[in-house]
């Protein structure tokens, strides 16, 4: 945990992202004690109120713990709050394990297809144009980057139109390890534009009110998506 300039940054987060990245990424693991409160708020150049408030910030989403007699240590990654935003973007700041790639494709299947479903029976006319608006946005990226933002568009209006706060609100959780997902996905295919037909399939399918169309158009979108992470695997092991 190298110490980092505060310029432009808050101090508060600044710790907090330091010590939760070298934990998820695993450079600090379970068991592991963290030093105590005045040499570690010297190494990160914080006062200790500061680093006290990071540490109990950090303790609130399970990655760390302090006892008596024995001080601060890093929890098992099973104590996790694991849809934690901030958690989940530094899971995948430190390259998404093949395990973690595979539970968020599992995360996917369980809910997207269900998503589109309920899309397709209650979507309004302008959350309907908010779907076909990412759409167009994908069929126009001309690049990686702005394919991945339409891409999550698409899936977030489509979140929306289900009108289910729940779901919708899942979306701002989640968007991080979709966006990163995304983008690995198609850079493992020979064009990254490869998964468009299916996202017409679903727009098409919820512009058209058809529920069970447009969950399997969903889940096939997925389950090919699936295929061409594990053929991109193959290739590189």
């Amino acid at each position: 945990m190298a110490p980092r300039a505060a310029t432009g940054r808050n101090l508060h987060a600044r710790v907090i992202d330091e010590i939760g990245e070298s934990i998820v990424g695993g450079a600090l693991r379970a068991g592991d004690a963290l030093p105590g409160e005045s040499e570690l708020a010297e190494h990160m150049e914080v006062s200790r109120t500061i680093l006290r408030e990071a540490l109990k910030v950090l303790a609130s989403k399970g990655l760390i713990e302090t006892r008596q007699k024995i001080g601060m240590r890093v929890r098992d990654s099973r104590f996790w709050n694991h849809l934690d935003a901030d958690i989940l973007a530094w899971r995948c700041a430190s390259m998404p394990t093949d395990d973690f790639v595979d539970k968020l494709v599992e995360m996917r299947g369980i809910i997207e297809p269900a998503a589109a479903m309920t899309a397709a029976r209650r979507r309004d006319a302008g959350q309907l144009a908010a779907i076909g608006e990412a759409l167009a946005g994908m069929e126009a990226a001309m690049d990686l980057d702005s394919w991945a933002e339409a891409d999550l568009r698409f899936h977030e209006a489509v979140l929306a139109a289900t009108n289910n706060e729940l779901l919708s609100s899942l979306f701002s959780v989640i968007e991080t390890a979709l966006g990163t997902y995304f983008v690995m996905s198609a850079r493992t295919a020979k064009n990254f534009r490869y998964s468009l037909p299916y996202h017409r399939e679903v727009y098409e399918a919820i512009r058209r009110r058809r529920p069970n169309e447009a969950a399997a158009a969903m889940q096939a979108m997925i389950d090919d998506s699936k295929g061409n992470m594990r053929r991109g695997r193959r290739k590189a092991s």
